[in-house]
């Protein structure tokens, strides 16, 4: 009998679905796990090393290789994912996120800082080829046959996205939560072990070979030769370090330096945050299809409507929390509606052979525009403000907006 055929034995509710349906929430699940974790890692980070004295531009310049090698997993992840198969990028991002915790296990002595940067850069690595594996997994799973396949591609990459930063919420919440009760190490511990189980049922149920292409691909053909991608990507650079110039590291230690608030407490507004804006994604669909057009006027749309609400807190009183969160909020739920739709657009944009190619080389600019956004968190809420942080947040998603004029007109 095969693996394959030894981990259906196991599910007997899994095998009633459809192949595609059993394989996206395998998947879906595979990405849920990893993102918990990653999500839950992220506060350890922030707030331990914070904690111990260190300023926000050392916190930020933590996660420097950790966007920095995002960067790079993203071009040669979807380049991997092409020749190797998508199950096998999706599984070595488990595998290495289970390394990097256990990196991090060692006395606090130990933990200087370029171990932990040594550490977040695994991490990094983990996420993206978790990351590139599902989304890219996600257009070679959905019938092709079908006269809704479109909306239904919408669908399905707007749940994947939604819950999965659902669940980078509940990371963020587990992470101040974990340190509050059993300390750094402790915390990392307990994901690690988590995460093994997790990969041990990921290499049993995960099918061989999702996503490989027939054909080799050269790497000379990661750098996508289409406009339409070309220039979705350059506004999601700058839509993902809007969100992350204000959000990183600026707002957890503004919380917790200007206005007294526990670890937990910053961890569970952001879990919050976060929580409230996967589901917003989930429901994409609908609000996107508000707006009638192609996606050149969609994208631009919705782009601008988020562009003035940073620049609306930045002139409010940040003292007056009650402002700062409801303006969080907000901007919440209009940037999930951005991010879902950029999500969709990049799937139905990239080629059918190929898709990973394409899916990685755009969230590489994902990655670079978290890059840039974590380091000005750091530097310019260090030696300007929070209220610095959001006029750059406004500058960036409005730089966005124009950048979506240059896509084609067709309706997608």
């Amino acid at each position: 009998m095969s693996r394959w055929a030894v981990a259906e034995s196991f599910t007997p509710r899994l095998r009633g679905l459809p192949f595609e349906v059993r394989q996206y929430l395998l998947i879906t699940g595979n990405y849920w796990a990893l993102t918990l974790t990653d999500g839950a890692l992220r506060m350890l980070v922030v707030l331990h090393f914070h904690q111990l004295g260190y300023s926000p531009l050392e916190v930020a310049l933590l996660f420097l290789f950790y966007e920095a090698f995002g960067v790079v997993t993203n071009l040669v992840g979807g380049w991997l994912g092409a020749r190797l198969g998508l199950n096998r990028t999706m599984n070595m991002g488990l595998g290495l996120q289970i390394v990097a915790l256990v990196m991090l296990m060692v006395p606090a002595t130990a933990l200087t800082v370029p171990w932990v940067m040594a550490a977040q850069a695994l991490s990094g690595i983990a996420k993206d080829l978790n990351k590139m594996s599902a989304k890219s997994a996600v257009k070679v799973l959905v019938p092709k046959d079908r006269p809704s396949a479109g909306s239904a591609l919408y669908r399905w990459v707007a749940i994947l996205t939604g819950s999965k930063n659902a669940l980078k919420g509940a990371g963020f919440f587990l992470g101040g939560l974990l340190l509050t009760l059993i300390g750094f190490r402790g915390a990392v511990i307990a994901m690690a072990v988590m995460l093994v189980a997790v990969l041990a049922l990921s290499l049993m149920r995960l099918k061989a070979d999702l996503g490989r292409q027939k054909r080799k691909p050269k790497f000379s053909e990661v750098f996508s030769k289409s406009r339409a991608i070309n220039v979705l990507s350059a506004a999601r650079l700058c839509l993902f370090a809007s969100r992350d110039v204000w959000f990183v590291v600026a707002l957890p230690v503004f919380l917790y330096d200007q206005h007294g608030w526990s670890h937990w407490t910053v961890g569970g507004l952001l879990a919050v945050w976060v929580i409230g804006y996967g589901g917003v994604q989930t429901q994409a669909p609908r609000l996107t299809g508000l707006i009638k057009g192609g996606a050149r006027g969609i994208t631009a749309f919705w782009a601008l409507a988020l562009a003035g609400l940073p620049a609306l807190l930045a002139m409010l009183p940040l003292a007056e929390v009650g402002w700062l969160v409801a303006g969080l909020l907000a901007f919440g739920v209009l940037f999930a509606i951005n991010s879902s739709w950029h999500s969709y657009l990049i799937v139905h944009y990239a080629r059918a052979d190929g898709v990973s190619m394409d899916v990685g080389f755009y969230y590489m600019a994902n990655a670079m525009g978290r890059l840039l956004g974590t380091l000005l968190s750091g530097w310019v809420y260090q030696i300007f403000g929070l209220a610095a942080c959001l006029w750059i947040a406004a500058a960036l998603v409005l730089a966005s907006a124009l950048m979506a004029l240059a896509l084609p007109r067709e309706t997608a």
